[in-house]
């Protein structure tokens, strides 16, 4: 028998909580906010902080009271059955999918800044880095907690670096006009932007690893809160601020680091992009597997047969669909957005749309099982979240696609195995 050691410190705890949240889009979505918004994008960055904290209560208390391993799919299937659990998860793999692409894109895009190349070097080298990460999984390569620690200490040195050195050359012209495309650009900027927020559901289950949960709990979650509330801003702010009319950049921080170190600041940041790129994706496709395998164990342990990824090798077979089907998926998509029918945006909002429904469907399931304060910041979120996916447009219709179809082969399955069970039951019957 097996149990959780507790031994994480605050500190550590909160490192690791830090590590869940900070990613490559932030590299991205600055640019795109401001592109949509303009200055005014700094208030969809602050609802979305809002939002973001009331997510990290609502899964800090599930992970203390449904379970420390059982992960969004267990949350929505706790309070909403198990097809909703089945969507939940296959979202969460769908946002996988198709953020891997969006992903390389980024570090894709700071390759061809530096070179001082187009469009067409942004995608090229997009293909390269999902080619490598792919092999790199293929090849049981991965990111151990210590390397992801130290690639957010990266990340975040980065962001001080040309924060601090850029906000200097600030004006305070470009503050004016403060929403020059209409207030209803803040939604549609809000929306893109919840991929900065994706993370707190990875983060929750290692509430199980803290001495003293309860005391050290709301400590660990307010300073993961306050740490990427500031770096979320600072970088948001200095992006409009520094770069003006460059705002809209879809490397904001290389620009930053031009401003803060001179022609240097370019090879920086796409050293940095490109390795965040692949430790991330990397990272990414590890968790991914695992769910994949955990679905595929569940199947198979409900009808008698073996768990996923047992000596069988199943396991190995769950990585190359993965991989094949992200290497489908991301040859599709970055095609689609290198022949110009898909812009950066509507490219970034299919993953955030997939897991908007994930975190809709953990939210209205913590409605139901939670109780008090707790609650009441689901039921807020829950509203917030629709709201967020009604501004995602087609991207919004196609994860609702993804969701139904994984509950409605949840349910075909259970049908199936209750029939299996009634004509064992009548072969027992006759048999007596």
């Amino acid at each position: 028998m097996t149990s959780n050691r507790n031994d994480l410190s605050t500190m550590g705890a909160t490192a690791l909580y830090v590590g869940a949240l900070l990613g490559p889009s932030l590299l991205l979505l600055p640019g795109l906010a401001a592109r949509a918004a303009g200055p005014a994008s700094l208030l969809a960055w602050a609802g979305l902080l809002v939002l973001s904290g009331l997510i990290a209560v609502v899964f800090s208390r599930l992970g203390t009271t449904v379970g420390s391993t059982s992960g969004v799919a267990g949350y929505a299937a706790a309070g909403l059955g198990s097809r909703a659990g089945r969507a939940a998860a296959w979202c969460f793999l769908g946002g996988v999918v198709t953020g891997a692409p969006v992903v390389c894109l980024i570090g894709g895009a700071y390759v061809a800044e530096l070179l001082r190349a187009g469009d067409r070097t942004a995608f090229l080298s997009a293909g390269a880095l999902l080619a490598l990460v792919l092999a790199m999984r293929l090849a049981g390569a991965r990111t151990g907690v210590r390397v992801q620690l130290a690639l957010v200490g990266l990340l975040v040195a980065l962001v001080v670096l040309a924060v601090g050195g850029a906000a200097p050359s600030a004006r305070a012209a470009y503050w004016h006009p403060f929403a020059p495309h209409g207030w209803g650009s803040i939604a549609r900027a809000a929306s893109p932007l919840m991929l900065a927020f994706v993370g707190w559901e990875a983060a929750a289950p290692l509430t199980a690893r803290l001495r003293d949960p309860r005391r050290q709990l709301p400590r660990v979650v307010g300073a993961a809160f306050a740490v990427t509330a500031v770096l979320y801003l600072a970088l948001a702010a200095a992006t409009v601020g520094v770069l003006g009319p460059r705002a809209g950049s879809s490397v904001p921080l290389a620009g930053l680091l031009e401003v803060a170190v001179g022609g240097s600041g370019r090879a920086i940041a796409a050293a940095g992009a490109v390795v965040l790129t692949l430790a991330a994706t990397n990272a990414y496709l590890t968790g991914a597997t695992a769910m994949a395998s955990a679905l595929a164990g569940t199947r198979r342990g409900r009808s008698g047969g073996t768990s996923a990824g047992t000596a069988d090798g199943t396991g190995r077979g769950r990585t190359a669909g993965l991989v094949a089907a992200i290497a489908a998926t991301g040859g599709l998509l970055l095609g689609l957005a290198g022949s110009g029918l898909v812009g950066t945006a509507q490219f970034v909002a299919v993953p955030t749309a997939l897991f908007l429904v994930v975190y809709l469907g953990c939210m209205a399931a913590a409605v139901r099982i939670l109780s008090g304060p707790v609650r009441v910041a689901a039921a807020v979120a829950c509203v917030a979240v629709v709201q967020l996916l009604l501004f995602s447009g087609w991207a919004a219709l196609l994860a609702a696609a993804v969701a139904v179809t994984a509950a409605a082969s949840e349910g075909a399955r259970r049908s199936v195995l209750q029939q299996r069970r009634r004509r064992g039951g009548r072969v027992m019957g006759d048999g007596a």
